[in-house]
């Protein structure tokens, strides 16, 4: 950190800025056990159709009818999990308080995740975190998502970064390695508190 001079902080959205408690959804929320909030999950987001709805390909009612068909004994369950639940996303207060903290002192705050349009609005329009950035791309506005090179390329050309003057934190290893792979300086995040800590660096 000493020797280089930050200026821009790139933050993932899920995982990173706010929480995913999608399993713990299933299981305090839907009354699903242990075993069956994995089998939805696995269900849900290892089908190759997820990564086409981060990328803005798929409308929400397309992807639901794709998993209702392919598995028509959990309909139930997957139309309340995208339709009927706002309780997926966790705030994390702390982090949003530091980051604003940051601005302050003259950081740059952008965003850069994989996201659906929906899901990204419906999970964050409400959190104060939104006002705080200065930037961000979102997988759906451009029909890339990480860890495809174009994605991260195209947020340092639209705000004219210099890749050596930024740092960026995501919750996947593959994600931080594409970073990387481009200049950006990376951090791979493991909890809220990992997060904090690293941010007191500045």
């Amino acid at each position: 950190m000493k020797d280089i001079t930050i200026k821009n902080l790139i933050f993932d959205v899920g995982g990173v800025l706010i929480g995913y408690r999608w399993k713990e959804m299933l299981m305090d929320d839907f009354g699903l056990s242990d075993e069956k909030a994995e089998e939805i999950g696995h269900k849900i987001f290892e089908d190759p159709i997820w990564r086409d709805f981060d990328r803005g390909s798929v409308h929400i009612d397309k992807l639901v009818e794709h998993y209702c068909d392919l598995h028509p004994e959990d309909t139930d369950i997957i139309r309340r999990f995208f339709y009927g639940n706002d309780k997926m996303a966790t705030e994390r207060e702390a982090v949003w308080k530091k980051m604003t903290e940051l601005k302050e002192k003259g950081y740059n705050i952008y965003i850069l995740s994989n996201y659906s349009e929906y899901l990204f609005k419906k999970h964050t329009d409400p959190l104060p975190f939104r006002k705080i950035i200065d930037g961000g791309i979102v997988s759906y506005q451009m029909g890339a998502i990480k860890p495809e090179v174009e994605i991260y390329t195209h947020l340092i050309k639209k705000y004219e970064l210099d890749p050596r003057e930024c740092i960026f934190f995501d919750d996947i290893e593959a994600n931080v390695e594409a970073a990387r792979s481009v200049g950006i300086m990376s951090h791979l995040i493991t909890s809220e508190e990992d997060l904090l800590s690293e941010l007191e660096n500045f």
